[in-house]
């Protein structure tokens, strides 16, 4: 069986709440629980699309910092290759 390595930076995020701001339009909030070799695995889940919103990535992002994430999946997969970055939804400075 061939071990193929997870990508490297996911590990401190793991078992954390995280933001995953994309290459589109969706942002997505949740758990994360696994590190693939090309995707993560995300529990109790937001995936956000802003362009079916009035509201900005950032505004939104501000919101679930303050109210929490409103799960609308129960776990995901998201593939590496789509993401731009990742932060701790603690992390999210409000202003």
């Amino acid at each position: 069986m061939v071990n193929t390595p997870q990508p490297a930076g996911f590990e401190p995020y793991l078992g954390q709440q995280v933001v995953l701001d994309t290459r589109s339009t969706y942002i997505i909030l949740g758990t994360l629980t696994a590190i693939g070799p090309d995707c993560l695995t995300l529990e109790n889940v937001d995936v956000h699309d802003t362009s079916d919103a009035s509201s900005t990535k950032d505004h939104y992002i501000m919101e679930s910092h303050k109210l929490g994430i409103r799960t609308n999946r129960r776990a995901a997969k998201v593939r590496t290759a789509e993401i731009i970055s990742i932060s701790l939804l603690r992390d999210v400075e409000i202003y």
